[in-house]
Parts: C-alpha cells; sequence; structure tokens
C-alpha cells in the first residue's frame, strides 16, 4: 500500500484528489495538511511514502519552502508538486530543491496515478507539457537576460528571495533583524525598482532570474 499525504489550502480540492486517489486500491490518503508549516509537521510524524502538494498557500507557509524542507529532512517521503503553475521557471525551482515529479492540476486522473506510481516506484514524473518547456530552456539557454535586479542593494536583494519564498513581513523582519517598517520600506523599493506590483509578480521574477538559488 502506498501512503499518500495531500498539502493544498482548499479543502474541497483535497477530497478531489482523495477520491482519484482512493479510486486505486494500491493507493491510501492518509493525512490532509492545508499549508507548507502543517504539511512538514503531519510528515515528520506520518512519514508519508508520497507528499502531494501545491505550491501556491498561505504567505509564510507556500509549497515552493516546504518542498526544499521537507525532502533536506525527511528523504523516505517524495514530493511530487500539484500546481496550476505551467512555467519553467517553478519546475526548475522545485526540482532543485528535492521534489521528484511535477504534475498540473488540470491533468486526467489516468495521469496523476500514473505520476503517484513513477514516483513511488523510485522514478520521477514531469507533466509532457513540461516536459517540453524544460527542453526548450535549456536549448533557449540564457539568451537576453535581463539583469535589472542588479541595481537592488544587498539588503533588498535579501529581502526579495525571502518574499518570493513565501515569508511574511513580521517572519523577515525576525529573520534578519530588522523592524516591519523597515522591510516594509525595502519591500515598496524593490518593487518600484523592478517595476514590479504584487507578490506573485514577485516570486516570478525571482523564480525566472534564478535569485533564489544565489
Amino acid at each position: 500500500m502506498i501512503r499518500i499525504m495531500l498539502a493544498d489550502d482548499h479543502e474541497v480540492v483535497r477530497a478531489g484528489f482523495k477520491m482519484i486517489l482512493e479510486q486505486d486500491p494500491d493507493l491510501k490518503v492518509v493525512a490532509e495538511a492545508a499549508d507548507g508549516a502543517q504539511a512538514y509537521a503531519i510528515v515528520a510524524r506520518e512519514k508519508p511514502d508520497i507528499l502531494l502538494m501545491d505550491i501556491s498557500m498561505p504567505p509564510g507557509q507556500s509549497g515552493l519552502v516546504a518542498c526544499e524542507k521537507i525532502t533536506k529532512d525527511f528523504p523516505c517521503t517524495k514530493v511530487i508538486i500539484l500546481t496550476m503553475f505551467a512555467e519553467p521557471e517553478y519546475l526548475f525551482y522545485t526540482l532543485r530543491g528535492g521534489a521528484a515529479g511535477y504534475v498540473l492540476k488540470n491533468s486526467s486522473s489516468e495521469e496523476l496515478l500514473a505520476a503517484v506510481h513513477a514516483v513511488a516506484e523510485g522514478g520521477s514524473y514531469i507533466h509532457p507539457k513540461m516536459a517540453a518547456l524544460l527542453t526548450k530552456q535549456l536549448v533557449k539557454g540564457g539568451e537576453e537576460e535581463d539583469r535589472s535586479y542588479q541595481q537592488l542593494s544587498n539588503r533588498e536583494l535579501e529581502v526579495l528571495q525571502l518574499l518570493a519564498k513565501g515569508f511574511t513581513n513580521k517572519e523577515i523582519s525576525e529573520q534578519i533583524y530588522l523592524s516591519v517598517k523597515t522591510i516594509e520600506a525595502h519591500r515598496s523599493k524593490i518593487y518600484q525598482k523592478l517595476g514590479l506590483k504584487t507578490r506573485a509578480d514577485l516570486v516570478d521574477y525571482a523564480l525566472r532570474h534564478k535569485l533564489l538559488n544565489v
């Protein structure tokens, strides 16, 4: 029996995937979590074989952060990213973070089950659309690279990285020993310098420019 855990901040989504997974007699959903912090704590306790986890969950507890922590601390649990994000940057980052699979939420039931079995057997699985984008990106290489982030100060770059990983202003202030007001000022300057409007824009920018790994 393959023991599976689901991590997604929408209960109805978890219920839908649980129903699909448990149609297979070899699969059993043994735990659920609504954010990355919960996922980490439950994996530590339950040690599931597979963790199916969304990227986009509450700030400070996102799948991006949890994927790295879980694969590092609990290698017996294999992580499959289950997301709506079809950008290759997210694929690159999660694979570097230790994920064994990347499946889009609009995939068929058959594909989801195939991904779980492939990873459970020690392999990996990447959604065909994402595999094609990965190949294209590797062929394209780093042509016409935008280096606008170089105008950021070292402190601003540090704040950008933490924001992109999903940490809140308060959590960042505690990590780098600055006031919340100062973090907010840094964030405002980052958005202004890079022409960004939302946290989603910031995450996308950081991933595209591989700033989470510098």
